[in-house]
């Protein structure tokens, strides 16, 4: 466990600043999460990064990679068929942080296009029904922000770094 004198403390970024639309808030604040998770993971050191630092198994970065999984599921339609799995990778920080950037570049492109929140998610599942827009946007920040805190905590205990 990394002594308390080396901890190193990121200023914290404030809750973003959004549009009054519904829209602009579940995006602006889903953005905002992602930029918080993908901020904890790059940087983080070698093989710390992937070292499992609670009984669970998980580690830093096994949730990027696994919220990469869940955004290309959930707006491009990609299909897994084994969740688990999701937490672990073999690549490094580098190319797991490109990684998630890109499917989260991607999945914006598909939300752009996105103009009636109660309309389904379009995305190319044949015979699979998508969720609204709107279920789409709650359920990303929920689950972004759920492993974002994971991930506070875990980069503490990884080197001493704290703050979002």
């Amino acid at each position: 466990m990394p002594s308390t004198t080396g901890r190193r403390r990121r200023r914290d970024t404030p809750p973003p600043r959004t549009g009054s639309s519904e829209a602009e808030v579940l995006r602006g604040f889903l953005d905002y999460l992602r930029a918080s998770i993908a901020a904890k993971v790059d940087g983080a050191p070698e093989p710390q990064v992937r070292t499992a630092m609670v009984p669970s198994g998980t580690n830093l970065i096994g949730l990027l990679n696994h919220l990469t999984h869940v955004e290309r599921s959930l707006f491009l339609g990609d299909e897994v068929t084994d969740w688990q799995a999701t937490f672990k990778t073999v690549a490094g920080v580098p190319e797991v942080v490109a990684g998630y950037r890109e499917a989260v570049d991607r999945a914006n492109e598909v939300l752009d296009g996105c103009t009636d929140l109660a309309a389904p998610l379009p995305r190319p599942r044949p015979g699979r029904p998508a969720p609204s827009v709107r279920w789409a946007l709650t359920h990303m920040i929920e689950e972004t922000g759920r492993h974002a805190g994971h991930a506070d905590i875990l980069r503490e205990l990884v080197d001493g770094t704290t703050g979002r």
